[in-house]
């Protein structure tokens, strides 16, 4: 999970006909996640149709007066709202990566998606989201062992100006609009530095 920046709603007049749905908005939150799941930092409209996700559950027993809030929606993956369905901790709400930096909550190690300095909100965020999935973990071991490969590789190299290219290249694999790159930026620091 990483940091996103929630756009203007483009569409207004939706939210107040009660279309929380509708496609510029949708699209919005698209661009603002780079195509991304505002939760797992997996690359969506590839694979599957994203849900405009309520943050706050808008359920009758939750937040019904938060359904057409624009502050209150992000885009996700289905699998991640499903999995968080109509939970939330007032006490303890997940983190909202429009609102705060996750990094203060949570740490990418390996292919596991770590509570950062004893954060119950990191806890609970990943746990309830289950941000650490057996499919989320073998995504993100795949996307490991591509980059141990290309790292290897450039350290293979005698040449000091290929290493730099193929280097800084790598590091574009980290930048925000690519897929997983909580993880690919902490595989970096660890092992290109």
């Amino acid at each position: 999970m990483i940091r996103l920046f929630r756009p203007n709603c483009p569409n207004p007049a939706a939210l107040a006909a009660q279309n929380y749905k509708h496609p510029d908005n949708k699209a919005a939150l698209k661009g603002a996640s780079n195509d991304k799941c505002m939760y797992c930092e997996c690359k969506i409209s590839h694979i599957d149709f994203a849900h405009v996700e309520h943050i706050k559950p808008k359920a009758e027993d939750k937040y019904p007066e938060l359904m057409f809030v624009w502050e209150n929606l992000g885009y996700a993956c289905p699998k991640c709202n499903n999995s968080k369905s109509d939970k939330y901790h007032e006490d303890t709400p997940y983190i909202n990566p429009y609102d705060e930096d996750p990094e203060q909550h949570l740490v990418a190690y390996g292919t596991y998606l770590f509570s950062k300095n004893g954060s119950e909100r990191g806890d609970l965020t990943i746990n309830d989201l289950k941000l650490n999935r057996p499919d989320l973990l073998e995504k993100r071991q795949v996307k490991i062992e591509e980059l141990k490969r290309t790292i290897d590789a450039c350290f293979r190299t005698s040449s000091q100006a290929l290493r730099k290219a193929a280097l800084d290249e790598l590091q574009k694999e980290a930048e925000v609009d690519k897929e997983l790159s909580l993880f690919v930026k902490s595989y970096m620091l660890l092992n290109a530095a």
